[in-house]
C-alpha cells in the first residue's frame, strides 16, 4: 500500500476493559508511568523501582483526572443503577436510569481526553480470520508526540498487524485504535504498491504542497513589482510574502530540490525516467520508502525499512529518523538501526504489549532479568541476551579480535561437533559440520562480469580460508546475488577464474524463500519429509525438536506454509537447507524479516559452524558479529576484499576514500567484453 495521509483510523467494536487498565486509568497521577509496563492481566515493573522524569513519558495512558462519565465509551461498560447511585446529590429517583448518552458524544469526550497523545490505543484485541490464534490481547497505550519507537516480538507475534491496525488498512479488530484527529500518518508495508508510471511521477507528489508554496512566493514576488498596486494592496501582499516565507523556512523549502536529489540518492533509487513496472520488490520499497520520508507525514509506521538497503543506506536512513520531529514507530531486525533510533522499546509477547523507555541496549538488560523472574527458558535465554549486551557493550578492536580468532580455529570446531546442550535445547539452531575442508576451498582471480551494457565487476581477486565467514556487502543492483551464482556453478564468467575445492559441499538460502518451498506442505513436512527422526551430521534428532529450534512449536509445525509471513517462510526454508550437513553454506540476506531471537541463535550457530559461509546482507551488527572478512562493491566495478569485520573495513574504507558522500551506484564503462 503506498503511503498517503491517514485522518481517521476506524475503530472496532468496543469490548470491556480489563480492571488493570481501568485502575491504571483512574490512577495515573499516583502511578509513576515510565517505569511500567503493563498488559490486561499485569502490573509489572521493568526497573528496580519507580522513577520519576521530569519530561512527560512517550508511552503511557492517559493521565488522571475526575473520573469521566466517558470511561463507559473506554471501557465498554454501562454502570448499574442510577446515575448517582441513588439516595446522595444528583442521584435521582431510586431505580431509575439515566438517559443513555449518544455515540457521538462519547466521542467528544473520549477527543478532549486523548488531545495529548499522537496515537491512542484501548483493549485492543485482534484474532486470526480462521479463528485459530489471537495475536493480540487487549492492548492498550498511547504514544506522545516525537516518540521513536521500536517495534519487536516474534515472527508470528502480531508486529506487522499492529500497524497495520494503526494505519487503518486491517479494520477487523475489537477495541480502539485512533490518531489524533488531523494528523497525518504514512505507513510503509512490506510490499507496497507504486501507482505511478514512472520513479519520479511517484515522487513527485511527496513534495506537491512544498512546490506549490515555492510557486506562490514566486508569484507574489513578481506581484509586488506590479506598478498599478495601491498601498492597501501593497501592504496585503507584503503580509501574504511574510506568511509564506515563514512556512518555507519552517520547511526549509529553499533546498528543496537537493533535498529530493540527495534522499533519491541516499536510498539508492533508480533513475527518475525508470518504469515502476519492471522494478524489483526491493526497488520499490525504496522508491515508496523515499516517497514518505519526504511527505512530512506527522507520523510514521515503519514495517521492516531497512530491508534491502544496502548499509550505507540504513545509516543515513538513521540520521534522518534521529531528526524527525514526529511520531516513529518502526518494525525491524537492524540491532544497530534500534540502539541508534529507539528512546522506546515496545515488544509483543504472547499477545501483550510491553513497553520500555531506552534503547535497545538497555532493553536487552530489562529482558534478561525479566526472563529469570518468569523462570520461563529463564537461565538459557537470559544467558544469551547477556551475552549479547555485553558484545554490544565491548569495544571494537575487541570485536575485530574475536571474529580473527575464528580462522585459527577450524580442526577445533569440527572435532568439536554439537554443543553439550544444542541437540536437546529447544530455542538453539545447530549447524552440522559437512565434510572436512582441504586447503583450497573458494578461490577467485581476474573476475569480470557485464550484465547488458552495465560492467558489474573486474579484475576481482579473493581465497576463502577454512572456517572463514565472507560478509558480501554492497548497494542494490551491484552484482553482489551474481557472484553468488557464479560461485554456484549457476551462472558464468565473462573473464577470470573461479575454483572450488573438490571437498567443497555447498548450500544456498535465497532471496526468494517460496522458489524451494511447498505451499500445500505442512511446516512438519516440509521440513521432515514425514520421518519421525532428522539427520545431522552423525546425529539424530527429533524432527519436532529440530523444528523447534527455529521457532515453529506446537500447533505452528501444522501451519499451511503457503499461509506463513515472510518472517516465518525464512526460517522455514533455513531449516529445511541446514540440515543438508555442507562445509561451505551461502546465504543471501539471510536477516530479511527475521526476528531477532532467530537471528542470535542464527549468528551463534554460524560462529559454531565447522565450515564456511558467504553471507550477502546489509545488517552492519550480523557482520560485525559473524564475519572474518568483507567482500565489498564500492562502485565503478571494483570490488575489495578485506579480512575483518563490517566495523573494521569501514573503518579502512574511510582511510583509503574518505567520509564521501552516498551516492546512487556507478560503474566502470563496458568495453572489450
Amino acid at each position: 500500500m503506498p503511503s498517503s495521509s491517514i485522518p481517521t483510523t476506524p475503530v472496532g467494536r468496543c469490548r470491556r476493559s480489563s480492571p488493570s487498565f481501568l485502575f491504571l486509568f483512574l490512577l495515573g497521577s499516583v502511578v509513576p508511568r515510565p517505569s511500567l509496563s503493563f498488559s490486561p492481566h499485569t502490573i509489572r515493573p521493568l526497573s528496580p523501582a519507580p522513577t520519576v522524569h521530569r519530561r512527560p513519558p512517550l508511552v503511557g495512558t492517559p493521565r488522571r483526572g475526575p473520573r469521566p462519565s466517558s470511561l463507559v465509551a473506554l471501557n465498554g461498560k454501562k454502570k448499574k443503577g442510577g446515575g448517582g447511585g441513588g439516595g446522595g446529590k444528583g442521584g435521582g429517583a431510586r431505580g431509575q436510569q439515566r438517559p443513555q448518552e449518544k455515540q457521538s458524544v462519547k466521542d467528544a469526550r473520549f477527543d478532549a481526553q486523548t488531545r495529548q497523545f499522537m496515537f491512542t490505543i484501548t483493549d485492543l484485541q485482534k484474532v486470526l480470520p480462521d479463528k485459530s490464534k489471537q495475536i493480540l490481547k487487549g492492548i492498550n497505550l498511547c504514544f506522545y508526540p516525537g516518540a521513536k519507537i521500536g517495534l519487536v516480538g516474534l515472527n508470528g507475534s502480531g508486529k506487522s498487524t499492529l500497524l497495520k491496525i494503526m494505519a487503518g488498512v486491517d479494520t477487523e479488530f475489537d477495541g480502539v485504535a485512533r490518531p489524533l484527529p488531523g494528523a497525518s500518518i504514512g505507513y510503509l508495508s512490506q510490499e507496497p504498491e507504486l501507482e505511478f508510471a514512472t520513479v519520479q511521477e511517484c515522487i513527485d507528489p511527496a513534495v506537491a504542497a512544498s512546490r506549490a508554496l515555492l510557486d506562490e512566493y514566486g508569484e507574489l514576488s513578481a506581484g509586488l513589482a506590479d506598478p498599478d498596486l495601491d498601498d492597501e494592496g501593497m501592504a496585503t501582499l507584503m503580509d501574504r510574502v511574510e506568511a509564506v516565507t515563514a512556512q518555507i523556512e519552517a520547511g526549509d523549502l529553499w533546498e528543496l530540490d537537493r533535498t529530493v536529489e540527495r534522499a533519491m540518492d541516499a536510498l539508492r533509487l533508480p533513475p527518475g525516467d525508470a518504469q515502476t513496472a519492471v522494478l524489483s520488490g526491493g526497488e520499490k520499497r525504496r522508491v515508496a520508502l523515499c516517497r514518505l520520508l519526504l511527505s512530512q507525514h506527522d507520523m510514521l509506521l515503519l514495517d521492516e525499512p531497512t530491508n534491502h538497503l544496502d548499509a550505507e543506506s540504513v545509516e543515513w536512513l538513521e540520521q534522518f529518523l534521529a531528526r524527525f520531529k514526529g511520531t516513529v514507530v518502526c518494525i525491524t531486525h537492524d540491532r544497530y538501526f534500534l540502539e541508534n533510533v529507539a528512546q522506546w522499546i515496545l515488544e509483543l509477547d504472547r499477545g501483550q504489549g510491553i513497553p520500555f523507555e531506552g534503547n535497545y541496549s538497555a532493553w536487552l538488560q530489562a529482558k534478561a532479568n525479566r526472563l529469570v523472574e518468569e523462570k520461563k527458558d529463564g537461565q538459557s535465554r537470559s544467558k544469551l541476551l547477556k551475552q549479547e549486551l555485553e558484545w554490544i557493550r565491548g569495544n571494537p578492536k575487541a570485536k575485530g579480535n574475536k571474529s580473527k580468532a575464528r580462522l585459527g580455529r577450524y580442526e577445533g570446531l569440527l572435532a568439536a561437533g554439537a554443543p553439550d546442550d544444542a541437540l536437546g535445547h529447544d530455542s538453539r539452531i545447530y549447524v552440522p559440520p559437512g565434510p572436512r575442508l582441504g586447503d583450497v576451498v573458494v578461490e577467485v582471480s581476474g573476475l569480470k562480469k557485464a550484465f547488458g551494457d552495465r560492467l558489474l565487476m573486474e579484475d576481482v581477486e579473493f581465497s576463502l580460508p577454512p572456517a572463514g565467514i565472507v560478509g558480501v556487502i554492497g548497494p542494490n543492483g551491484a552484482g553482489k546475488s551474481t557472484l553468488i551464482k557464479m560461485i554456484l556453478g549457476e551462472d558464468q564468467p565473462d573473464g577470470g577464474e573461479i575454483t572450488v575445492g573438490e571437498t567443497v559441499s555447498m548450500v544456498a538460502v535465497g532471496q526468494e524463500r517460496m522458489g524451494e518451498l511447498t505451499a500445500e506442505n505442512s511446516v512438519y513436512e516440509e521440513i521432515s519429509g514425514g520421518l519421525d527422526e532428522i539427520e545431522l551430521g552423525t546425529q539424530f534428532v527429533q524432527s519436532r525438536a529440530y523444528m523447534s529450534w527455529f521457532g515453529f512449536r506446537g500447533g505452528q509445525q501444522q501451519a499451511t506454509v503457503g499461509n506463513l509471513s515472510g518472517g516465518e517462510r525464512n526460517r522455514l526454508q533455513l531449516a529445511k537447507l541446514l540440515k543438508a550437513g555442507a562445509n561451505v553454506i551461502v546465504l543471501d540476506e539471510p536477516t530479511n524479516d527475521l526476528d531477532v531471537e532467530t537471528l542470535r541463535s542464527l549468528e551463534e550457530a554460524l560462529l559454531d559452524f565447522a565450515g564456511c559461509a558467504f553471507v550477502v546482507s546489509h545488517d552492519r551488527y550480523f557482520l560485525d558479529r559473524i564475519a572474518t572478512h568483507i567482500l565489498a562493491f564500492e562502485g565503478d566495478s571494483k570490488c575489495h576484499f578485506f579480512q575483518g569485520n563490517y566495523g573494521e573495513y569501514e573503518e579502512d574504507r574511510k582511510k583509503r576514500l574518505g567520509d564521501v558522500a552516498i551516492k546512487r551506484i556507478k560503474f566502470a564503462p563496458l568495453i572489450n567484453v
